[in-house]
């Protein structure tokens, strides 16, 4: 009851007009971001990150305009995915195996408006999770000191290159560099200056939103600057049809729809696992329960349901560890929580204690959301399709211009723009070099609070080491660390290519 009633008090904060409206036009932009091919979840918030900044907004609206364009963006994925075999994001590449099948056949309204309620069912179970099981993680991290959190982010960092993962020698080398990163500043037990090179302006470190921007947003512009004659949309393609599927067929993907909710869920609270892993599980698993005709691959409507409330479940999961464990689930809910941090917000066991304003009023905009997404995705589908039209040298200048002019809105300084251009580089070389960008921005955002908890741990023990290990939950989490550091070594290829084949041989079915 306690629980229930901290979410009606999270709907007296959310039923305000402009957080209504900031999750409105969340939904609206996230869902545009996720319709364009490539950019996904994770560059469509930390691109419009400057906006709310700029915008002045508190931490309740700045997180309910940023997770609506979170959930948004996951809603949008499939856009592309159905009508152009393209996928918006790698979790929407299960959704191509049915979803263009049923396009070619005329059925592309249909399968559009099927994801959109799918999508709802996913991110609708998955909130009413959050809402449940985050409380009880609160309980569980409370038992935490400081050898315990500092093996928590062992893990974070271990597991976040994710089942699917086929080059674990990278991402930890990407964690490697945040955490080198985040040594840059000064030393919080010392006092002394550390790899600042008798720059002023690093004193206080590198500032996350400057490093998440030049990452994500204006490496994107990169990558479109060297692949700039490479932009054409096929406009025969992008042809919808009718968009109201028949009662029949909802009725007829209902249960996979309830089924797979729950499995990407699972897939989304696991730390690494992500939308990836529950749209393929669901998909898989779904596949071998309901597919006695081998009629998936060939545009059976189940075949698009199944991975969009899979990957809709999985995204509203990443936020339980984030928000109770203050460690986050996937790359987006990483970006998520630089803009906690940076909004002065510990998330964790006491984000729930010190700030239920904030929390229970995000999880209630979360509700609140997933009603305005599915109105607003059935209506208005043909009009995200033919953002599908829109260039890219339309787009990547406005987003280059939101990522100046918002980061310097926010701090007022051209120093933080350089530095802001020198990770847009960075970001653009690891992209070619394919080095996971998340594993960065997780060792700068963690690096500080990793070194500060080893420190305390070791200083309480008078320099025992093995106080790291003393404790039963200590050794828990040190174990699924390392397994899930080794997991995606044995099996991350295997997972990988299971999915580009099972693409490759659907596809050529169809053809």
């Amino acid at each position: 009851m306690d629980t229930l009633s901290s979410l009606a008090d999270g709907f007296v904060v959310a039923l305000t007009w402009q957080n209504i409206l900031l999750a409105l036009v969340g939904c609206l932009l996230g869902t545009i971001m996720g319709a364009l091919p490539g950019l996904g979840p994770s560059n469509g918030v930390a691109i419009l990150i400057p906006l709310a900044f700029s915008l002045g907004l508190d931490a309740t609206p700045a997180l309910i305009l940023l997770t609506s364009v979170y959930y948004g963006a996951m809603y949008g994925g499939r856009i592309s995915s159905i009508l152009l075999n393209i996928p918006g994001d790698e979790p929407a590449l299960m959704t191509t195996l049915d979803g263009y099948p049923m396009a070619q056949q005329g059925r592309a309204g249909e399968a559009l408006a099927l994801s959109g309620i799918a999508s709802f069912v996913g991110a609708f179970f998955a909130t009413w999770g959050l809402v449940f099981l985050a409380p009880q993680l609160v309980k569980i991290a409370l038992l935490f000191g400081p050898a315990e959190y500092f093996a928590l982010f062992t893990l974070a960092f271990a597991t976040l290159g994710g089942i699917s993962s086929t080059n674990q020698a990278k991402s930890a080398f990407a964690a490697a560099l945040g955490l080198g990163l985040a040594t840059i500043g000064i030393d919080g037990q010392t006092g002394v200056p550390r790899f600042t090179f008798g720059e002023v302006h690093l004193y206080d470190g590198i500032d996350f939103l400057v490093a998440i921007v030049g990452l994500f947003a204006l490496s994107e512009v990169f990558i479109f600057l060297e692949h700039r004659n490479k932009d054409t949309v096929d406009d025969s393609k992008v042809k919808v049809g009718r968009i109201i599927p028949p009662w029949s067929l909802i009725k007829y993907c209902t249960p996979t729809m309830l089924r797979t909710s729950v499995l990407g869920f699972i897939a989304g609270v696991l730390p690494g696992a992500g939308a990836s892993l529950g749209s393929f599980i669901s998909y898989s698993m779904e596949k071998r329960l309901v597919d006695k005709e081998g009629t998936f691959g060939k545009g059976d409507p189940r075949g698009v349901a199944a991975p969009e409330a899979g990957n809709n479940a999985a995204a509203g999961g990443a936020l339980v560890p984030m928000l109770a464990l203050g460690v986050p689930g996937s790359g987006t809910t990483a970006v998520l929580l630089a803009v906690l941090l940076s909004l002065n917000i510990t998330p964790g066991p006491l984000l729930f204690s010190q700030n239920p304003d904030v929390v229970w009023g995000l999880i209630a905009a979360l509700f609140i959301a997933n009603f305005m997404l599915l109105a607003m995705n059935i209506p208005m589908v043909g009009m995200f399709t033919r953002l599908l039209l829109i260039p890219s040298r339309i787009l990547m200048p406005i987003v280059a211009m939101i990522s100046f002019v918002g980061i310097y809105g926010i701090s007022g300084s051209t120093f933080d723009l350089m530095v802001m251009i020198a990770f847009g580089l960075l970001g653009w070389v690891l992209r070619k070099l394919d080095v996971p960008l998340v594993p960065v921005i997780l060792g700068t955002l963690l690096g500080n609070a990793m070194e500060a908890n080893l420190r305390r741990a070791v200083t309480i023990s008078n320099g025992d080491w093995f106080t790291l290990i003393d404790s039963p939950l200590a050794i828990t989490l040190w174990t699924v660390a390392i397994v899930g550091f080794i997991l995606p070594i044995v099996f991350g290829k295997v997972l990988k290519s299971r999915m580009k084949m099972k693409k490759a041989d659907e596809s050529s079915t169809v053809d």
